[in-house]
């Protein structure tokens, strides 16, 4: 699971748990509980089609509110089951079945980059702009880091400071950034 704590900023859980939803169409299953502090949705897509070839799979997204920020956990369940696809499909047909389970993979990151990209800007406007790190803490998951750190000890979470954007070059002000803040692209080097 991919852990990201948002220091300072308390989200509006009730109304983000809406806004996820929304990311979801009519082919999906979604449910959401709360456990203990922390909101739970699940949302899975599934047929027998899927579930043949590997492709059915279940985005899991946890918000728990804590002293001093927000944590979010997003996972995606089911991904070995495209390793073992991509195998069977590699030996019976001599690879020209690969493109299933890899459709399925890129399907799945796609998913979950977009709850990102919800998570993120609903915790930009709860914040009133940028979030940025706590100083001598990790922006991924909140733990307090020594000085000089290139990595966090504890998520591995890129600590240096001027990554730049592949796509357009600009030098990112986050260590810890996911897209860009000039191009909203995905950072290669991003936590």
């Amino acid at each position: 699971m991919d852990s990201r704590y948002y220091p300072g900023v308390e989200a509006d859980v009730a109304k983000l748990i809406a806004e996820l939803r929304h990311l979801f169409d009519e082919d999906f299953d979604v449910q959401t509980m709360h456990v203990s502090a922390t909101a739970v949705l699940q949302a899975r897509k599934t047929s027998t089609w899927r579930d043949l070839t590997g492709l059915s799979a279940a985005l899991t997204i946890k918000i728990t509110p804590e002293p001093g920020g927000t944590r979010v956990d997003v996972g995606m369940q089911k991904w070995l089951d495209k390793a073992a696809v991509a195998a069977v499909a590699m030996i019976l047909t001599g690879g020209l079945l690969l493109a299933v389970p890899a459709l399925g993979a890129y399907w799945q990151y796609k998913l979950t980059e977009d709850a990102w990209k919800i998570i993120e800007s609903h915790i930009a406007r709860k914040a009133g702009g940028y979030v940025p790190p706590l100083p001598g803490r990790c922006g991924t998951c909140g733990t307090a880091t020594s000085a000089g750190s290139a990595f966090c000890s504890i998520c591995g979470a890129n600590m240096r400071v001027g990554l730049t954007c592949a796509s357009c070059g600009a030098a990112q002000k986050d260590s810890s950034a996911r897209f860009c803040n000039r191009c909203g692209k995905p950072l290669a080097g991003g936590a």
